[in-house]
């Protein structure tokens, strides 16, 4: 137990002292909010979610095991239940009107709607395996086979903080929506020039192409009908990826880069 109370402690102050630094910081003036904004976008974004999300985990798992990783678990709780107080605190107005937990709670009851919050938290894994894969498996793609870059700080970034009246723990939660709604968008975007560059056939289940249309626009618009045939999938592939633009679309069908090249040559033609 010495081993938990230790990591514990540990990840209390790490959660504690890296959100009173950014207090701090953010009061510094231009270099602050300089600081602030690197901070707010990948890939400085990364380093901050990495601080007050896995970084406990792995040491207290890597120094003293399974132990270890429930005493960092346990410290970063503890942290964000004392910031979202002390947070609160410091903005009795805020506090005293219109909120969306005070909404919730009184719709689904207190109970229920802070256990399915904490329900959520532990997606945090889920989203850190997508980001992971964003920085390593989907670069190579951009050399290999031309895919498109992306700048990833348009997509993953927060900015939620800046919205008035959102205080300790509304601020926190969305903040985490924040974040992982860009990673999530970020990585359906990428694997949206996976699908329509190695797959292009839509599925013999209408259902499940109605369903993923909304994350893969080409499967309603682009994609081969289940029924047709092989000679169909590499006639599309030719007209889709080949001739003298080919370099510039190697992107999903319907990417804006693919809209901009049909105007610029309608506005030549």
């Amino acid at each position: 137990m010495h081993s938990f109370f230790w990591i514990a402690g540990g990840s209390l102050v790490a959660v504690l002292g890296g959100a009173i630094a950014l207090h701090i910081i953010a009061k510094l003036g231009s270099p602050g909010r300089a600081v602030m904004r690197w901070f707010s976008r990948a890939p400085g974004l990364d380093v901050l979610v990495t601080w007050f999300t896995v970084a406990p985990w792995l040491i207290g798992a890597i120094v003293f095991g399974w132990i270890g990783l429930l005493g960092g678990i346990a410290g970063q709780v503890v942290g964000l239940v004392l910031w979202c107080w002390g947070h609160e605190l410091a903005h009795r107005d805020a506090v005293k009107g219109p909120r969306i937990v005070t909404v919730l709670n009184r719709l689904v009851g207190r109970p229920r709607n802070h256990a399915a919050l904490w329900v959520t938290s532990l997606a945090v894994p889920v989203f850190w395996v997508v980001r992971i894969g964003e920085w390593i498996v989907y670069p190579p793609l951009i050399v290999l086979v031309r895919f498109p870059r992306y700048p990833m700080g348009e997509w993953v970034n927060v900015s939620r903080h800046k919205f008035d009246g959102l205080v300790g723990h509304d601020l926190i939660w969305c903040l985490y929506c924040d974040w992982m709604t860009g990673v999530w968008s970020l990585g359906s975007e990428m694997l949206r020039n996976v699908e329509s560059f190695w797959c292009p056939i839509r599925f013999l289940d209408d259902k499940k192409c109605a369903n993923c249309s909304v994350d893969f626009p080409d499967v309603m618009n682009k994609w081969v009908p289940a029924d047709g045939s092989m000679g169909d999938v590499t006639n599309l592939l030719e007209q889709e990826y080949a001739g003298r633009d080919g370099a510039k679309r190697y992107s999903w069908f319907g990417h804006p880069e693919r809209v901009e090249l049909t105007v610029e040559r309608k506005s030549v033609d």
